[in-house]
């Protein structure tokens, strides 16, 4: 089962061809990350880039009022997701997503689920994500619950 509102859209790779061949030791790739005929964000508000660097996990925080979309260029990392929403069919389910490099894709993480992640490769991951509202540093929609919180019960040691 899939927490209820999250959306995956995988993406599709092409290779990108250079102008000049004669110096390209490795082909480069091109993808359409975000469509306005994707029909996933609402609107739109922010787009933001963070980096992050192997075993790092960054959870858990939740939204009132913006949904995310996540985007992880490079690296590879296990997404978690959590249900808070006492409405939701899916209420209480945790929900983990693999991401990054040869498995591109946007996760959009609705308002009202928990979200983190662990970033599980060597190489660093490079994070982009686009919210419905911009960050507003005076009040932001930014609510934290600790990575360990026994509510949600979920054991970041079994991501290797």
């Amino acid at each position: 089962m899939s927490i209820d509102g999250v959306k995956i859209k995988k993406l599709r790779v092409h290779t990108d061809i250079p102008d000049v061949q004669e110096s390209v030791t490795k082909e480069g790739f091109l993808m359409e990350v975000l469509r306005d005929d994707d029909n996933l964000l609402s609107k739109f508000g922010q787009s933001t880039f963070t980096v992050a660097y192997k075993d790092t996990i960054k959870a858990f925080h939740w939204h009132e009022k913006q949904d995310d979309l996540w985007f992880i260029a490079s690296g590879r990392a296990i997404i978690v997701l959590h249900d808070l929403r006492n409405e939701s069919q899916s209420f209480g389910l945790t929900e983990t997503i693999s991401a990054g490099v040869d498995d591109y894709k946007l996760v959009l993480i609705p308002v009202g689920v928990a979200h983190g992640y662990k970033v599980i490769s060597e190489e660093p991951v490079l994070l982009f994500y686009h919210t419905t509202k911009s960050y507003n540093p005076k009040n932001p929609d930014e609510k934290r619950i600790p990575y360990n919180d026994s509510r949600i019960g979920f054991d970041w040691e079994s991501i290797v």
